[in-house]
């Protein structure tokens, strides 16, 4: 008998996989967070599953998400990205990287780590909702719609309110796992 899985990800392995390993897991560690925000970013108008497969190639290209690298990427790396067939070549997207990785940075030193600040709006303790089918989860909330704009505030670029719930339900900040699935009580 197979495990009660949320909707969303059933009838694909690789999707499975993040599923039961990862999503809504509470991250606290910048580096996940940044490479989560970053991938979220990626997805804006696209399908989560386009990026999933395209992790890896992601991680290659931007020096393993290593924000401080990417925040001094100069036009020959942006170039070499846009060459780059393994990843989404976006333009807008590629240099709000650029620039996301810097107010990351920023907001490391204000508030001595993003997982404080990001964490912050949560109050240290991840939102459990109950949800009884994926469909009926919300796609953006009051929470999601005030950090991003407080993320834009700060300088951050594709950060609108869909996106930024969509990492706060990837990095565990609100558990949207459907209530019959088996990760709900586990995470």
């Amino acid at each position: 008998m197979g495990k009660n899985r949320c909707g969303w990800c059933e009838g694909d392995s690789l999707y499975e996989e993040y599923h039961d390993k990862e999503w809504g897991v509470p991250v606290k560690d910048d580096d996940t967070l940044f490479e989560f925000l970053i991938l979220e970013t990626f997805q804006a108008g696209l399908s989560w599953i386009t990026v999933l497969k395209k992790r890896e190639n992601f991680r290659k290209a931007f020096d393993n998400f290593d924000y401080a690298k990417i925040a001094e990427y100069d036009q020959g790396k942006i170039d070499e990205l846009l060459d780059d067939s393994g990843i989404i070549r976006n333009k807008l997207k590629v240099n709000a990287t650029i620039s996301n990785a810097r107010a990351f940075m920023e907001v490391q030193n204000e508030f001595g780590s993003f997982s404080n600040y990001i964490w912050g709006f949560v109050n240290n303790e991840p939102i459990k909702n109950k949800v009884v089918h994926y469909k009926n989860a919300p796609a953006t909330t009051s929470l999601s719609d005030t950090l991003s704009k407080d993320l834009k505030k700060r300088g951050f670029k594709f950060v609108g309110s869909t996106v930024v719930y969509a990492h706060m339900q990837a990095t565990g900040m609100v558990n949207d796992h459907e209530i019959s699935c088996f990760r709900y009580d586990k995470v």
